[in-house]
């Protein structure tokens, strides 16, 4: 039997190279820590497979939570996160703050769409359930008006306007923030698998794939659907691996990220869009099927007829970490002080990581949080082991 590898230290370990784990490292690198960040590449990471969506104004159900102004804060960060960024790293990402609409197909749901709004908004379920009424925050845009805001869409019978969300390009964020953590002084990057863990009162060490022990005084858990995976997590996470399918299409008729009944279109750079998203609930199975892409293309069509004459570019999956709640885990382990989670962001890991890699930076280095993080935390449905 081969002796174990000996022991590196580090101020943090990051576990996860993903989108989350890529900001908190630039964000403790900016912050002098030193940090390791372990990148095992892996099929169906969520970070560069999502669309990209920052619209925590269409979150119904949770307007006035700690949660939701988390992810308005989150949304708010993003014009000044992205200005440094291309400063550090002569990367500019791609930012759409147009507003996202929400489209109504009749006249019966448009009726429903107005008495809500007029009402301040009513809560329906999550945006992907298919709930009726509209979140508050708002803008009912009746059928002239949307014709003259997107002559594609003239076919539908108004839409609800919410102003200051949009989307981002996360395929360059990705890309802007591995060239900025690649360049930091103070982070290691390892393409290599973490596979357990030992706690102690205010230590850890991480062991690797290869046999490596990195010893640590704060290890952040950022590894997506894989996160409960890691041995020796003093408690089980309910977080699972939901597959999102999308397809790019190669026409922008539209300049508006804009919702349907049945997905969502996300207009990009290069007269590109892209359709999605399925939630099937498929282990951590990344195959993709030609009925998908065939559907998904109908809901393109379904919104904006133009979508016709497109071509079908690109199809592929990721795979969504998703809680029990839909909401994210962030923060220390209440028993385990050199564990910290960053986590189960479900479908707004785009919308949530900026944010997250600062408050996990503060929380690393002794800090509070910048923003309440207290709806995030592990206690709220994982018992210790």
């Amino acid at each position: 039997m081969n002796a174990p590898h000996p022991a590196h230290g580090a101020d943090v370990v990051i576990v996860g190279g993903g989108l989350v784990g890529l900001a908190t490292a630039a964000a403790l690198g900016e912050r002098g820590a030193r940090v390791t960040l372990l990148e095992e590449r892996r099929a169906g990471v969520a970070s560069t497979a999502a669309a990209g969506m920052l619209a925590p104004t269409m979150e119904r159900g949770s307007a006035g939570s700690a949660a939701h102004a988390f992810a308005l804060a989150a949304r708010d960060l993003y014009p000044s996160y992205l200005d440094a960024l291309a400063e550090l790293t002569g990367i500019r990402v791609p930012l759409n703050r147009e507003g996202v609409l929400e489209l109504v197909l009749d006249e019966a749901a448009a009726e429903s769409h107005r008495a809500a709004l007029s009402n301040g908004g009513a809560a329906g379920g999550a945006r992907d359930t298919g709930g009726a009424g509209s979140p508050p925050g708002g803008e009912w845009i009746d059928s002239d008006r949307l014709r003259s805001l997107e002559p594609e869409l003239a076919s539908a019978a108004g839409a609800v306007l919410y102003p200051q969300d949009g989307a981002v390009d996360n395929v360059v964020l990705v890309r802007a923030l591995e060239a900025l953590v690649a360049a930091s002084p103070s982070v290691r990057v390892m393409h290599e698998g973490a596979r357990s863990l030992e706690l102690n009162d205010d230590a850890a060490t991480v062991t690797l794939a290869n046999g490596e022990r990195i010893g640590c005084s704060n290890v952040v858990l950022a590894a997506g659907a894989w996160s409960p995976l890691l041995l020796g997590l003093p408690r089980a996470l309910p977080v699972e691996p939901v597959r999102g399918q999308a397809i790019a299409l190669g026409a922008a008729p539209v300049r508006h990220v804009t919702y349907g009944p049945r997905g969502y279109i996300v207009p990009r750079e290069g007269s590109r869009t892209v359709v999605g998203a399925t939630m099937e609930h498929v282990g951590f199975d990344t195959g993709v099927t030609a009925e998908t892409a065939t559907r998904l293309a109908g809901v393109a069509r379904e919104m904006a007829p133009a979508f016709e004459r497109a071509r079908t570019l690109d199809h592929w999956c990721g795979l969504r970490p998703v809680t029990p709640d839909f909401l994210p885990i962030i923060g220390r382990d209440p028993l385990h002080s050199a564990l910290i989670y960053a986590c189960g962001h479900s479908r707004n890991g785009i919308l949530l990581a900026p944010l997250t890699g600062e408050c996990v930076a503060d929380i690393a280095i002794g800090r509070e949080a910048p923003v309440d993080i207290t709806p995030f935390s592990v206690r709220r449905f994982a018992p210790e082991q």
